[in-house]
């Protein structure tokens, strides 16, 4: 299939080609804005911008709810929509010129793998962990502040409010369980320790299934994008319609489904594994600050209370724990006297009362 069949299908049609100073421009302050942000990944700004600046860049017609601009490996391109206007192209162009950098092809031409994201000949994973990472990694670099949002029922705290919001919240999850630089870092260079990083934290079978449950996620949202360009383009509401308008709703409902299941899954598996290897008092209070500052990550629906019923309950587990390792004990078999509370435990019984719900009653949202 030939590029133009390509594009055709994805509904792109080319208006222009933007010109050599303009693209040299865009790659050159890219390469600084990407070296700046990320001055530890050994990214040089000279040699990023000679092969940024490679990149052929287009003006096109592109479908209703489509990304403000796209990059096309087969011919090394960048599309940007005709709506952006000159001096925003720059700004839309950092997350593409990312999947440029990333992307890891065979002498064929043929592409194995960009970023976090593996290609094979009959399925790609982790496409919506890359684009969310991707993502955050342009966030970081234009500086966009957080604000509070409301996509499909969840509401959430997002400094990505309008590319891959969900997909986004859950990925930030697991780079605050990893650290971000871990992330950013085989994001861009497009290698392994980010992955093998948080299976050691919570299981590589429980990596694969939080990647493909947020490839799933991706995947729905494209699909009620594709069902809605279809319904605009019909003139009169009738029974192929409605069924249309069921189908979008039953995404819907499956999409914040899957959201809840994930975030729960990451919660769960991080914290219940990082329990079992707490040995000394200092691990007790890591644990406890750790599992307390997540909740500023995470996403809830109306009357969502899992997280909430597992601080709780953690906040006890860990309680016992503090006393046994308090008394010198490392087994809990061998504790048998009940110690005085000290201040830490104290400390423990009052933050047991954190009531996660009202974290979202502030602040403007989006709603969608």
């Amino acid at each position: 299939m030939s590029i133009e069949s390509d594009l055709r299908k994805d509904g792109i049609e080319v208006i222009q080609k933007l010109d050599t100073l303009k693209i040299n421009s865009i790659a050159r302050n890219v390469s600084i804005k990407i070296c700046d942000t990320f001055p530890y990944f050994n990214l040089n700004q000279n040699d990023l911008f000679i092969k940024l600046s490679r990149l052929n860049m287009y003006i096109a017609k592109m479908p209703e709810g489509m990304a403000e601009a796209n990059y096309f490996y087969k011919n090394s391109s960048i599309y940007f929509n005709e709506h952006i206007a000159n001096e925003d192209l720059e700004e839309f162009a950092i997350h593409e010129c990312i999947h440029y950098i990333q992307e890891v092809k065979d002498k064929r031409n043929y592409l194995l793998k960009m970023g976090l994201c593996d290609y094979t000949e009959f399925k790609i994973y982790g496409l919506g962990l890359n684009e969310a990472a991707v993502q955050l990694m342009s966030s970081k670099i234009l500086g966009i502040p957080k604000e509070y949002v409301k996509y499909f029922d969840i509401s959430f705290e997002t400094n990505s409010p309008s590319y891959y919001p969900l997909e986004c919240c859950l990925v930030n999850q697991l780079s605050y369980i990893t650290g971000e630089n871990v992330l950013f870092e085989s994001t861009i260079h497009s290698n392994d320790n980010f992955k093998k990083k948080l299976s050691e934290l919570i299981g590589y079978k429980t990596f694969i299934q939080i990647q493909n449950h947020i490839d799933d996620i991706l995947s729905k949202e494209e699909e009620i994008l594709r069902i809605n360009n279809k319904i605009i383009q019909i003139d009169d509401r009738n029974k192929k319609v409605d069924n249309m308008i069921n189908k979008i709703n039953s995404l819907r409902n499956d999409i914040t489904s899957t959201f809840i299941k994930t975030q729960n899954l990451i919660i769960s598996s991080y914290f219940d594994k990082s329990f079992n290897l707490i040995n000394d008092l200092e691990g007790v209070e890591n644990y406890r600050r750790k599992l307390y500052n997540i909740k500023d990550y995470l996403g809830a629906t109306d009357g969502y209370t899992y997280f909430n019923d597992y601080y709780v309950n953690k906040m006890k587990q860990l309680e016992y724990k503090y006393n046994l390792l308090e008394s010198g004990v490392t087994t809990e078999s061998t504790y048998l006297v009940k110690r005085k509370s000290s201040k830490f435990l104290i400390l423990l019984r009052y933050i047991k009362d954190l009531i996660f719900k009202n974290k979202y009653n502030t602040g403007s949202i989006k709603e969608q």
